[in-house]
């Protein structure tokens, strides 16, 4: 089989073969090219979604909240994977893969995984008009880099500690981010 990030392919293609790919292995699309992730960072990734997935309910949000595994296009060469991605309106089919309009997306980073999170991935969701909210989790200093789109469209960052988010929209506030050591 040849290197993966030696294939050049469109987000239609990507898909495609992702719907083929073994359970446990991801990779995103970049301009056109695949990269092949990191594996999935315990449980993380999946107390986030948990966090999110009980102020949605809280807050009666017509949301979801989906974990490591939905992806997001981008364009049609780039297609990401955060960790966690919650969508406004309508429940989407149960076979759906792909997205294109998340409100909120998260990304947990891991040593291995820091700079393209926090550079190349900010920009690409930010080019998304429908992201509001894009959260960096730095579990090592529990801390959230908080990247938020004003209504003029300009993006603001703070970096908070384990304190209450308020994301609006889609009207929901958010705690406890970091989980006890287990």
């Amino acid at each position: 089989m040849s290197d993966p990030a030696s294939v050049r392919m469109t987000t239609d293609e990507f898909i495609a073969r992702a719907m083929e790919q073994p359970e446990g292995q991801h990779d995103e699309l970049a301009a056109g090219e695949v990269f092949p992730m990191a594996p999935e960072r315990g449980g993380h990734a999946l107390a986030n979604w948990r966090r999110l997935t009980e102020a949605i309910e809280a807050a009666g949000c017509p949301c979801d909240a989906f974990p490591d595994g939905m992806t997001v296009s981008i364009d049609a060469a780039t297609v990401n994977e955060p960790d966690v991605l919650v969508r406004y309106g309508s429940r989407v089919p149960d076979a759906t893969m792909r997205l294109d309009d998340p409100v909120i997306v998260v990304e947990v980073l891991s040593p291995s995984t820091r700079s393209g999170e926090s550079g190349a991935k900010l920009i690409d969701y930010v080019r998304l008009p429908s992201v509001h909210h894009h959260l960096i989790v730095r579990i090592e200093d529990q801390a959230v880099i908080h990247h938020a789109r004003n209504e003029d469209g300009t993006i603001l960052t703070r970096i908070v500690g384990g304190e209450t988010l308020h994301l609006d929209p889609p009207g929901i506030i958010v705690s406890g981010l970091f989980p006890a050591a287990r």
